[in-house]
């Protein structure tokens, strides 16, 4: 088995027992680093301190995690251009809190004969929010809405 010691230095392909003993020496643990490589790699470490530390990371990365929540807008094809500014603040304030968005404008009844009108408000908001966020792609219409996500920058 290969075994790189406590330091980070590579000491060389060594047998099981000698390697052993050489951890033995360090006061230290002999661990596992990958099994599927051939010949089989160990480090000497304290395992403690490297559970320690792998407990300690994947806590950090729970916690970047959490703001990753949807947050939902909705439109409708015939907003007054107040309502539309109240909407995109609100847009913009959930993605500078860094909550990822769903922007949804829903067709009613016979609007679903005017769709270029309601693709032409979807492209009015990308870019109203193009400044605060990524489209994750294109406005897409599914049943009667017509959606997209968008990423915080």
């Amino acid at each position: 088995m290969r075994l790189i010691g406590a330091d980070g230095t590579q000491l060389g392909v060594v047998a099981y027992s000698r390697a052993k003993e050489l951890a033995a020496e360090a006061g230290e643990d002999l661990v596992l680093v990958s099994d599927t490589s051939n010949p089989p790699v160990v480090r000497i470490m304290n395992f403690g301190k490297l559970c320690y530390e792998q407990k300690k990371n994947q806590k950090a990365q729970r916690k970047n995690t959490i703001a990753q929540k949807l947050k939902e807008v909705k439109f409708h094809i015939n907003i007054d251009q107040h309502d539309y500014e109240t909407k995109i603040n609100r847009a913009v304030d959930f993605l500078q809190k860094k909550f990822r968005l769903k922007v949804t404008l829903a067709l009613r009844g016979r609007e679903m004969a005017h769709q270029d009108m309601a693709f032409e408000l979807m492209e009015k908001v990308t870019a109203d929010l193009a400044e605060h966020a990524e489209a994750d792609g294109k406005p897409k219409l599914l049943g009667r809405n017509i959606s997209v996500n968008f990423a915080p920058k």
